[in-house]
């Protein structure tokens, strides 16, 4: 019986290439075949690289049968890397179900950690984040994005979110509805020769020549902040 073979969830650059690191390349390299989410970004990436291996699909639309067929070459012994269009595969990426059911067989997963949006766009905003929550994309209608945001009212979690460049105003007005006043930061085109991060307050939403509707958008929320100058000593939230 061949030995089980193994499973390397690969972090990919979101936008600038050189931000791949060496271990990276080394795991993409020793692959026997990727598993992508868009072939044509991928296949980019391999020319980046100079390397050509098979690659596979592996996104929101693959079915059970194609991730059984996966499964069983890993069962062989075959070595697969996971890479998503641009960040952490399995993080508000496909690739879950496949990584769980590795794990439920015994088959070996590995993970190489690098370029995060999430973190990207934490750093990027300066806005205190010992506690947060990555909400990823909310759903499209009001009411949708009002029930998800609603437990996070009174908390001090900086929250994180995805959102089309087309869209983000609605999201922002639905904020201000249930979040009141808070800083934001829209992060735009990260890593990118055009990265731009804009900083205000709700409810104050930018127009088209403030933030383009171009490119990819991470939105950070800041949470609820105490006063370090609350004279009871416990702080006060505002």
């Amino acid at each position: 019986m061949a030995a089980a073979g193994r499973l390397t969830l690969v972090a990919t650059p979101i936008g600038n290439l050189s931000d791949l690191s060496p271990r990276a390349v080394e795991a993409l390299g020793a692959a026997d075949f990727w598993l992508v989410e868009d072939s044509r970004i991928s296949g980019k990436l391999q020319s980046h690289l100079g390397i050509r291996k098979p690659m596979r699909v592996l996104n929101d639309h693959t079915g059970d049968k194609a991730i059984e067929r996966y499964l069983d070459d890993l069962r062989q012994g075959s070595h697969a890397a996971v890479v998503t269009d641009g960040g952490s595969p399995v993080v508000s990426d496909p690739g879950t179900l496949l990584c769980d059911a590795c794990h439920e067989e015994g088959i070996e997963v590995d993970a190489i950690p690098g370029p995060s949006a999430v973190t990207d766009a934490l750093m990027l905003s300066g806005f205190f984040a010992q506690r947060f929550a990555f909400l990823g994309f909310l759903g499209r209608k009001a009411g949708a994005i009002r029930s998800e945001l609603e437990p996070f009212r009174d908390s001090p979690m900086t929250l994180v979110l995805f959102e089309s460049p087309f869209r983000f105003e609605a999201l922002l007005k639905v904020a201000h509805e249930v979040l009141g006043n808070r800083r934001y930061a829209i992060c735009r085109e990260m890593t990118k020769l055009h990265q731009q991060v804009f900083r205000s307050e709700l409810p104050i939403i930018p127009n088209e020549g403030q933030v383009p509707h171009k490119g990819e958008v991470t939105i950070v929320v800041e949470g609820v902040r105490r006063s370090r100058l609350a004279s009871d000593g416990e702080g006060e939230l505002h």
